[in-house]
């Protein structure tokens, strides 16, 4: 900025073109790590003088208020995070609404256990973390592996019912031939409070990595390991292509309305309206993605909701569309959990339920098609190679 300035009179003043050219070289090379002062030279004094080499301060008028916590342009405090956090409050029950439906009655026992792998330490009590595997989960069986994880997003209400659906519904048609576990609500807490982060004001969907900042994601990611160390490293190498893993996720309005001009905010960041995409979407790795795989979700979906059309920039949430409904991103990068298994054949479904005539049971069943999708993909390309193998 100031460099700039002294060039403006370096071709109007030429006189003083000396002086200035020192003045500033000399503030140019000041250290910008200190916080000591500069010695600058000053034109008509045989004094030194002295003045900080901080930037002056900037009269702009500050960023525009977007959201009503924190101070606009710099990042959350702590004791911003704890106000985020007393604006919460209880709004729905996981244990009447997801831990009931869990029950014996609605789950095949002959072929499934209902296992716990965690809780959450904000209350262990109240939230347990379960998933519901087959008996054959952790054996080194034939067969290869399906993971579905639903409410890692607790507002996203598809994802976790949607699991529950398929479990109580589908899951008993595809146990012969997968090792299965369905994780129906990996965020009980985002769940009750109808959040997207969790109780810590932060994002599981962003820190699925070993030793990862949110307890959820932890959870989730240990799990897995435990069930990968009880497989031989030749069975690892023979079914690493044969694993799905299906993440269950919901876009909504109040994504612009309330989530993302938070997440904005949280980070200090302006916020611009974006526009929600109007259908079922789906997000894939983009390395090396299964393309047909993903095309193969998406026309299973279709026999229940409409397929999200990109944009005038060909794009959905910004990301260009590869094919009809699907997008790519660098999901192990991100830390998104559709990453965890290292897995083949892995997609974030992304429901949207505000659509015009789009109703709850539409959604779940959405979700429930999309796994189904997923599996008969599988089930048609081992075939395929079943046959091509035997001639």
């Amino acid at each position: 900025f100031r460099t700039r300035y002294y060039y403006i009179l370096l071709y109007s003043v030429s006189n003083i073109i000396v002086i200035v050219f020192v003045e500033c070289s000399i503030v140019a090379m000041g250290n910008p790590t200190s916080d000591e002062p500069t010695v600058v030279a000053t034109p008509n004094s045989d004094t030194p003088s002295t003045t900080s080499n901080t930037c002056e301060p900037n009269s702009a008028a500050p960023p525009p208020r977007f959201y009503p916590i924190g101070t606009p342009g710099q990042p959350w405090t702590p004791s911003d995070c704890d106000e985020w956090k007393a604006r919460t409050s209880l709004q729905r029950s996981y244990r009447h609404e997801v831990l009931d439906r869990l029950h014996r009655d609605s789950i095949d026992e002959s072929l499934f256990d209902i296992v716990r792998y965690g809780q959450l330490s904000c209350d262990p009590d109240r939230y347990p973390l379960y998933a519901v595997q087959t008996k054959d989960w952790t054996s080194s069986v034939d067969k290869p592996r399906l993971l579905v994880t639903g409410g890692v997003h607790g507002y996203e209400t598809s994802g976790v019912q949607g699991a529950i659906r398929f479990l109580q519904t589908e899951a008993k048609n595809y146990a012969d031939r997968f090792r299965m576990s369905v994780m129906p609500c990996v965020s009980p807490w985002a769940y009750e409070h109808v959040q997207r982060w969790n109780a810590e004001a932060m994002d599981p969907n962003r820190s699925f990595r070993w030793g990862g900042p949110t307890e959820e994601a932890e959870a989730v990611t240990k799990y897995w390991k435990a069930a990968e160390e009880k497989t031989t490293a030749s069975e690892s190498h023979r079914f690493s292509s044969r694993i799905i893993h299906v993440d269950l996720h919901e876009t909504t309005d109040t994504d612009a309305t309330e989530f993302m001009p938070a997440k904005h905010a949280k980070a200090g960041l302006p916020y611009e309206a974006e526009t929600i995409p109007d259908g079922f979407y789906l997000v894939g790795d983009s390395l090396d993605p299964p393309l047909d795989f993903l095309s193969a979700v998406i026309e299973a979906v279709k026999e229940v909701t409409h397929i999200a059309p990109p944009d005038e920039k060909g794009t959905i949430i910004d990301e260009p569309a590869v094919r009809e409904g699907v997008i790519l991103v660098p999901t192990k990068e991100l830390g998104l959990c559709c990453s965890v298994t290292g897995g083949r054949y892995v997609a974030t479904t992304e429901v949207y339920p505000d659509s015009e005539g789009m109703t709850r049971e539409d959604c779940d069943l959405a979700q429930v098609k999309a796994v189904v999708g997923a599996l008969e993909f599988v089930i048609a390309k081992m075939d395929v190679e079943k046959k091509e193998k035997h001639g």
